[in-house]
């Protein structure tokens, strides 16, 4: 940047991109015109890292650590991005699940400072005009969601803003996703909660959800631009509600780079879970039988992946079919049944319809119990025990999100299991202790999956995203977990891994990119070498005045 564009003074200070704070050396100060503006001191980052996480941890609630942390995102981007990677596992909870379904919740109350895009159904006509003139930059990735469905709290309208927030912020802690390349966006197409509409405090379009074809008309003009003002940008969607999410994914996935989370991510993660799974309990993917206590985005897309990892081990459609039993809110997905969406009438089993999923487990005798309903307590004892007598190791993913509608808690699948469960869940637990054991549960989350994803996807260009893609990462998440997370019964690696895991996901992602042609940018053979110098590292920058850059750029402190 020349010096006659160069910010000055407390305009650099509130570019929260650029912004040192007490990093700048001396020189800089009488350069940049920041005398008078800092206290006296100097300081490393490391010294800030530790001030600021210090802060953190004077905070009483995890609530306000959030609130703490996002007001230093806005600030000073490169301090909470070192922050954050320095401290994944403690931070991660607060930043993302489950702390950011109370931040979605109380978000038009706590009106922090804007970020992100806030499109608008009254913008329709006008929304590539909207978003040529807020971004001014290349973007890598987009991630979008109407706060129809936020994690399991349901229509949160505009505040489900703080979603697309923190995937993004995962994609550059996790990722290297450097922050000027991310977009967040709120497709606010209205809310059908009446609480929201009533609260005046809410701070979105005060109207019922667009519905038919002016919500397709309105989404579409907004996947159309993002194609045509951010050329080349991978877009994911979000939270998106059941009615919509397959649809929207199979009208725009061969359009654009787009994929959809709750769908593609969820199913990765957790076919990745039963791969992982089988090294610790010496059984098949194929010898697996599934017993699935919801019908939604995520169940289904585990479902989808499963049975893509079956067809690839061999088994005929009707037979991969057959190792996968959903139950909805209506009951078991049986073929008999008249109400069923298309996407159920896909899974559903032609067997007799069991009368809960008690009887279920009984009849089925599955291996491996999933829950993603958005219900506490869906997992019951007599359920777990029933899964422990038929199962020397059975599998229990509780994956609703957030704590709250778990369901259920890591110390009740322990204790009513007898200690033989392999456990995982959507939001993290702690660790339990029974007696004299203690059990380490692991976080099933697409954390582990759509930031690596989302980076290969980046750095290959690829034009496209297709489930092969997701299979190939699932493989590679499951070979990332070490004998040590499997001896202690965790299924999914450690969370303070999670960068190396993107890493590794990315190189598979980006690999298959190009095996496929669909990767379009120029690459010289060394995708893991490549990739690593795509990540971002929150490192002060040479120049004062750059927006952060890549590993592979160089970087040195104190220097104008």
């Amino acid at each position: 940047m020349n010096e006659a564009s160069e910010l000055q003074g407390i305009e650099l200070l509130r570019d929260p991109l650029r912004n040192r704070g007490t990093a700048y050396a001396l020189e800089e100060r009488i350069h940049f015109g920041l005398e008078g503006l800092l206290p006296a001191g100097v300081e490393s980052l490391e010294q800030q890292t530790a001030r600021a996480l210090a802060n953190v941890r004077s905070q009483s609630t995890p609530m306000e650590k959030y609130l703490y942390l996002r007001a230093l995102q806005d600030e000073n981007e490169t301090l909470f991005y070192r922050i954050i990677v320095d401290n994944l596992e403690e931070l991660l909870p607060v930043i993302y699940t489950p702390t950011v379904g109370q931040a979605c919740s109380e978000w038009s109350r706590n009106c922090l400072r804007p970020r992100g895009l806030y499109i608008s159904c009254r913008q329709r006509g006008r929304i590539a005009q909207v978003l040529g003139r807020s971004v001014q930059q290349p973007v890598a990735v987009v991630v979008v969601t109407d706060g129809s469905r936020i994690l399991g709290l349901g229509d949160l309208g505009a505040n489900g803003m703080g979603i697309p927030i923190g995937k993004l912020a995962l994609y550059t802690a996790c990722a290297g996703i450097a922050p000027q390349f991310c977009l967040p966006v709120l497709l606010d197409a209205g809310s059908d909660n009446d609480a929201l509409l009533g609260d005046p405090m809410y701070l979105g379009e005060r109207q019922r959800r667009l519905t038919g074809a002016a919500y397709d008309e309105f989404v579409d003009e907004f996947v159309s631009a993002v194609g045509s003002v951010l050329p080349g940008a991978v877009l994911q969607f979000e939270d998106f509600s059941t009615a919509h999410a397959f649809g929207l994914l199979e009208r725009y996935r061969k359009q654009l780079c787009c994929f959809n989370d709750d769908i593609q991510g969820t199913g990765a993660m957790g076919l990745a879970g039963l791969y992982a799974s089988g090294r610790i309990t010496a059984r098949r993917l194929a010898d697996e039988r599934i017993l699935f206590i919801g019908a939604g985005e995520a169940c289904l897309g585990i479902g989808a992946m499963v049975t893509a990892g079956l067809l690839h081990e061999g088994l005929l459609p009707e037979e991969a079919k057959r190792r996968c039993l959903f139950f909805d809110s209506r009951g078991a997905v049986v073929a008999a049944r008249t109400d069923l969406s298309p996407q159920k009438h896909v899974v559903a089993q032609h067997r007799e319809a069991p009368s809960d999923p008690l009887a279920a487990i009984e009849a089925f005798r599955p291996t491996v119990l999933i829950g993603a309903c958005g219900k506490s307590g869906a997992f019951t004892p007599k359920m777990i025990e029933a899964m422990a007598r038929v199962n020397d190791r059975p599998v229990v993913l509780a994956l609703s999100n957030p704590t709250s509608r778990s369901e259920c808690t890591a110390h009740d699948a322990y204790a009513w299991s007898k200690g033989r469960a392999i456990f995982a869940s959507g939001s993290a637990f702690g660790l339990v202790t029974i007696g004299s054991q203690t059990h380490f549960p692991a976080q099933a989350n697409n954390s582990y999956v759509f930031p690596g994803v989302g980076l290969g996807l980046a750095a290959s260009g690829a034009k496209e995203a297709t489930d092969e893609m997701f299979v190939a990462a699932a493989r590679q998440l499951a070979a990332e977990v070490t004998h040590a997370d499997l001896e202690q019964g965790r299924i999914f690696p450690q969370v303070g891994r999670m960068r190396a895991v993107a890493a590794s996901l990315g190189t598979v992602v980006a690999a298959f990119a190009y095996e496929r042609g669909l990767g379009t940018k120029p690459h010289k053979g060394n995708l893991r070498k490549e990739i690593a110098a795509f990540m971002y590292e929150p490192r002060y920058p040479r120049s004062v005045n750059s927006q952060p850059q890549t590993e592979g750029d160089k970087y040195e402190e104190g220097s104008v």
